[in-house]
């Protein structure tokens, strides 16, 4: 288990400059909203040598509520930093406690946000139109149900994939290069 850190220990040793926060979410969350100051690592490319500096830091990972971080714990704690801890309630714990985030409203919501808001509207269509229509319109929802099975098995979702081939979400693959424009807000 990773030790926590409030938002408010988080600010202060951010102010004294005593601790580096790595950020694990996805370029695409990360994209749309981060903390000031934070640092990109995804866990879907994480690899422990890619720490080599600030060592002597405390290090603070966070994700979108914590939950991610937690399950990455063994991981995030071979990375030789002095001290490791999660922030506690990950950036929506951060909000909640007030502190600024860098918003950017131009970038999509995040893919897999994406994915679950279509496969459960086609379930619901599928549902629906079985129910009006004919019920061979339950073989969508079927279809749906094994394709999220098959992408929890494997690991790859042909739903997301498809779906960041969208314009507007190929631009979100990438986070915006320091100093880009964008809102900055209190939750």
């Amino acid at each position: 288990m990773l030790k926590e850190a409030t938002a408010e220990q988080l600010h202060r040793w951010m102010e004294d400059g005593k601790a580096v926060l790595i950020d694990v979410r996805e370029p695409d969350e990360y994209a749309r909203e981060h903390i000031i100051g934070s640092r990109l690592v995804p866990l879907s490319g994480f690899d422990r040598a890619d720490f080599t500096q600030d060592k002597d830091k405390i290090a603070v990972f966070h994700c979108a509520s914590g939950n991610r971080t937690q399950g990455a714990a063994q991981d995030l704690l071979a990375t030789g930093f002095a001290e490791v801890f999660h922030l506690d309630g990950g950036i929506a714990g951060w909000k909640k406690a007030g502190y600024p985030v860098h918003f950017n409203p131009k970038q999509p919501i995040s893919i897999m946000r994406q994915v679950q808001i279509t496969a459960g509207s086609m379930v619901v269509l599928g549902v629906v139109l079985a129910a009006l229509v004919s019920p061979w319109f339950v073989l969508l929802s079927g279809f749906v149900g094994a394709g999220l099975v098959f992408s929890g098995a494997s690991g790859t979702c042909m739903m997301a994939n498809m779906l960041g081939l969208l314009p507007y979400n190929r631009r979100a693959l990438t986070p915006p290069p320091a100093g880009a424009t964008g809102a900055t807000a209190n939750a």
